[in-house]
């Protein structure tokens, strides 16, 4: 690897310093948050393709290096800049290790090459080369002195022979050797190399951040007896359950004593009978805080084991993590100094005007305790951290200073990097950016209100296509136990289809509310609302798994079909395709050989049967335009035979509303017959 004796970065020159003699100019390096004050994001064993804007004046030719290190690295590795068109240039490297890397870019001049070009012009045109090859020694002894071993004695006899006396047509042949290129590529002049201003980072994290099917579910609902508090015994008996429909992250509302003072009854009722259990965002009683287990649930013992059992099925269990408290918390009386007050002395409780959370106070993160406050609340991370769990749901982050949030993940990714953070960040689009930014792994989005082709279409281009897939790994979730939109109240069995299909194969993660969402509850409070009548979050449920009218089947065999589909397993590949029928919207995921062609067709409309023609760009996706391919429905292993860019789909969706099709093309074997592959 070569080192510059000099960098010369994007700095306002000082006269009489040497860097007036830096030519190159380095620009627009892509990807790049926001000038570099953030990192962007990849996993372990994805690639990151930089691009600059790489020029100077004059005609001279240049060349460059793309260099990245891993942070636990001092040296630098090197990956050469190829270029693309009107002075732009490119190169990748893969990242192997979790945690940071920094990659920059550094060009400089290439007298040889030039010289070459030149040389070329002039040989072709017959004319004299004599002391342009005179020059082209000079150029090649001086990297004979940077080089070492067999490049040096190479550089120094080619130099000998091309500035001797032989045959000047011979001398000139030998100078536009490739092995002279290569060696002369080698060893660069660096002298007045240009650096970057920026060393850029990536946050480089374990697969499950980017490939992940989460599912949520309420420990204290999982008993087998109706109306008697579920355990974690109990939950730990569901396991095999969400196994068996693919999921890999389980994650829990929080666990914790729930609060008496103010608690919530049936239906969020401001006044609570004695036997309603409260909402579990109401954290804390006499039996302790955000450290403690609801004694109803067990011990910590026995969620340990929860979490052993759940790791051999190869599921993980996520906490929910909300930094807010009961009335009965220990902390309200420990540190009334973490609280805000009112005039009248009583300690402020959420709200969110006309909605008031009287049995909820957030935490007063303009104390001048703050240190104290941040400190004790790391802990709380840290404590479960130390029961097994690296995967948590942060409760509405946007009501937390950002500060507090860039620091904390940076405590918690240097003390342990598999620590997965996903945003509960259903705020305005720029606090949603904001947060991933700071380093959280995943976010919640818009996603269940996008409904329309134009919705989902011009959304998940946003989120997949423009810089923002560089920073924000976007969790999209059919339902939440807040959330029953519009959609999945009037549309019946075949919109929660849809809505499931649409998730798990837009996105490379997503997650459901469940039971709710694979027994299709969709009884809303009142009118226009998207609260659930009943809900989970006041009273114990009980659920009736085995209904045959249960989605289970049917997410399970998605979630297979993910798995088993490296396509499906990422963001950024996503692209949408023409069909002329608006009820009906179109896309493709294909790896980056496009050995394997994800293409799904989903009807939008849960009621009617709907049908078009689908065009699809068959070159760019390598398919034969000439020839037949062979469109093979995952869903129901339905086979079809399709021809050219237009072909004719029909979905129904009181049978299935929707496609998901691995494309087969056709090849010709040893044995000289025709078969799909």
């Amino acid at each position: 690897m070569s080192k510059s004796k000099k960098a010369c970065g994007s700095r306002r020159p000082a006269i009489g310093v040497g860097e007036g003699r830096c030519r190159v100019v380095i620009e627009h390096v892509k990807p790049e948050v926001d000038g570099g004050r953030y990192a962007i994001e990849r996993t372990v064993g994805e690639s990151v393709t930089v691009e600059a804007d790489m020029f100077a004046d004059g005609h001279d030719l240049l060349a460059g290096v793309l260099r990245y290190r891993h942070e636990t690295e001092s040296e630098w590795s090197e990956t050469p800049l190829e270029p693309l068109v009107n002075d732009r240039w490119r190169a990748q490297f893969l990242v192997t290790k979790l945690g940071r890397y920094r990659y920059t870019i550094q060009g400089w001049m290439d007298p040889f090459r030039s010289w070459l070009r030149d040389l070329k012009k002039k040989v072709e045109a017959n004319q004299d080369v004599s002391v342009d090859l005179l020059i082209g020694a000079q150029i090649i002894e001086a990297a004979a002195a940077r080089a070492d071993g067999d490049d040096a004695k190479l550089l120094r006899e080619r130099a000998a022979v091309i500035k001797g006396t032989t045959d000047l047509a011979e001398r000139a042949k030998l100078a536009l050797s490739d092995d002279l290129v290569a060696a002369m590529d080698r060893h660069p002049n660096r002298t007045y190399a240009g650096t970057y201003a920026h060393e850029l980072i990536v946050e480089v994290e374990r697969e499950r951040a980017r490939f992940s099917a989460w599912y949520e579910m309420f420990p204290r609902s999982c008993s087998p007896v109706p109306g008697r508090h579920g355990t974690f015994k109990d939950c730990e008996a569901r396991l095999p359950y969400v196994a068996e429909m693919g999921f890999d992250i389980l994650y829990l509302p929080p666990i914790h004593p729930i609060g008496r003072t103010f608690r919530k009854g049936k239906n969020n009722a401001l006044v609570a009978g004695p036997d309603d259990v409260g909402s579990p965002w109401a954290i804390g009683s006499e039996e302790g805080g955000h450290k403690a287990i609801h004694p109803q649930l067990g011990t910590l013992e026995d969620f340990r084991h929860l979490v052993g059992a759940a790791r051999k099925l190869g599921i993980e269990i996520a906490l929910d993590i909300a930094f807010q408290c009961s009335a009965d918390h220990p902390y309200v009386k420990e540190h009334p100094e973490w609280f805000r007050r009112r005039p009248d002395g009583t300690v402020q409780y959420a709200e969110n005007p006309p909605k008031k959370y009287q049995d909820i106070y957030p935490f007063d993160f303009e104390t001048e305790n703050w240190r104290e406050l941040w400190m004790e609340l790391k802990s709380i991370f840290e404590f479960w951290m130390g029961q097994g769990i690296n995967i948590f749901r942060v409760d509405n982050p946007h009501t937390k200073p950002f500060a507090f949030w860039e620091w904390l993940i940076g405590e918690l990714k240097q003390r342990n990097p598999e620590v997965i953070l996903l945003s509960e960040a259903f705020t305005r689009p720029k606090v949603l950016y904001k947060l991933a930014k700071l380093g959280f792994t995943q976010s919640y989005n818009y996603f269940p209100w996008r409904n329309t082709k134009w919705e989902l279409t011009q959304y998940l281009t946003e989120l997949t296509q423009s810089e923002v897939r560089e920073f924000c790994r976007a969790s999209l979730w059919t339902n939440t136990p807040d959330i029953l939109t519009e959609y999945l109240q009037f549309g019946g069995r075949p919109a929660f289809i849809v809505r499931l299909v649409l998730a798990a194969t837009l996105g490379a993660s997503y997650g459901i509310y469940g039971p709710a969402f694979e027994l299709c509850e969709r009884q809303p409070r009142e009118p226009r609302s998207e609260e659930y009548l009943n809900s989970e979050k006041y009273e114990l449920k009980h659920w009736e798994l085995s209904r045959p009218d249960s989605l289970a089947p049917i997410i399970a065999r998605v979630n297979r079909i993910r798995r088993e589909s490296r396509a499906l397993q990422f963001d950024h590949n996503l692209r949408f395709h023409g069909v002329d029928n608006e009820e009906l919207i179109c896309y493709t995921k294909h790896t980056p050989d496009q050995s394997e062609i994800i293409l799904v067709v989903v009807n939008l409309d849960p009621h009617h049967k709907q049908s078009g023609w689908v065009s699809l760009p068959v070159q760019e996706l390598s398919i034969d335009p000439g020839k037949p391919y062979q469109v093979h429905d995952l869903l129901n292993s339905a086979r079809y035979v399709w021809h050219g860019s237009r072909n004719y789909v029909e979905l129904d969706p009181q049978i299935m509303p929707a496609h998901i099709f691995r494309v087969r093309r056709l090849v010709r074997s040893e044995k000289d017959f025709d078969h799909y592959l």
